[in-house]
């Protein structure tokens, strides 16, 4: 994945929480890694661990943390060319990507795109939706209309999740978050109620959704003009971008995560989806690049 060097990068659509307190947790407490927690939340906007669907009440920041604060990280993002060199200006770049793709695509159906921040976290961090632990994995919390992020997820996908990692990964990952936000200004997280388990349930075809949708995104990618050059920000996608990919989809497949933490299968509490399923409906949005052909509730 390349981006154009002189694009310029909008860092107001990241808040940069890394090193500052996230207060006290809400969800269980124990000796839980990764795999365990990952079973109910990867990538996902939220099973049980917090609170409902459709968010419920705000959240006070916490101890010297301000609503919408930045520190100097992200900040200093502000060329492709700096998102070519570091990671963290990588996502906040795939962040502008992705949501100047979604903005023109609401326009072109009549309808208003509403961006929404991501938040980077270290360790833990407090939502509208509860408090969240960096074991959660990435998230999206309707309440607040926001992605939270851990950049060390990233590693800890591909050390105990067996994923190959890389760029691209990263990218689908944020663009699964961001496909939730899509969910919830279309009203498709109503569906999901109480159904939040099983092979069948409204949660998996929730997250299938999402998958489809990052790959609706990664379709228009290097297609997509930025307002502030007329060109992609992203310059160029390999066939090695897109197999990371559907690779870091297969890894966080139900069946996946679950023979590597059980060495057995159990699709009655499946959340997200069969890793099959999960490049399945990438590959959909990837060839078609068509929201519609993503409806996974059909």
């Amino acid at each position: 994945m390349q981006f154009d060097d002189d694009a310029q990068l909008d860092d107001s659509q990241v808040q940069d929480r890394r090193g500052i307190p996230g207060g006290g947790l809400a969800i269980g407490g124990g000796a839980v890694g990764i795999l365990g927690l990952v079973l109910a939340l990867v990538f996902g906007f939220d099973p049980g661990l917090l609170n409902s669907v459709t968010g419920s009440g705000g959240s006070k920041p916490a101890a010297g943390q301000t609503a919408g604060s930045t520190d100097q990280q992200t900040s200093t993002c502000k060329t492709g060319a700096d998102a070519n060199k570091r990671q963290d200006c990588r996502i906040l770049a795939v962040v502008n990507s992705v949501q100047n793709y979604w903005q023109g695509d609401f326009a072109s159906r009549g309808r208003q795109y509403s961006p929404a921040p991501t938040v980077l976290f270290t360790d833990r961090v407090q939502t509208a939706c509860g408090a969240a632990t960096s074991a959660v994995g990435p998230f999206y919390c309707p309440g607040d209309h926001k992605a939270y992020f851990d950049l060390g997820f990233f590693n800890d996908m591909t050390r105990q999740l067996g994923a190959q990692g890389g760029p691209f990964a990263e990218a689908y990952v944020v663009a699964h978050e961001y496909g939730h936000h899509v969910q919830t200004l279309l009203g498709t997280m109503a569906k999901v109620g109480n159904d939040r388990q099983g092979a069948d349930s409204a949660s998996v075809k929730l997250e299938l959704q999402a998958d489809c949708y990052a790959g609706v995104w990664t379709h228009h990618a290097t297609t997509t003009p930025q307002a502030s050059t007329g060109r992609p920000l992203i310059t160029k996608l390999t066939d090695e971008d897109i197999a990371r990919a559907l690779d870091a989809a297969e890894s966080v497949g139900d069946d996946r995560i679950q023979q590597r933490a059980t060495g057995k299968t159990n699709p009655e509490t499946w959340t997200h989806g069969s890793s099959a399923q999960r490049t399945q409906w990438f590959t959909t949005g990837y060839r078609t690049g068509d929201l519609t052909k993503c409806n996974t509730f059909g």
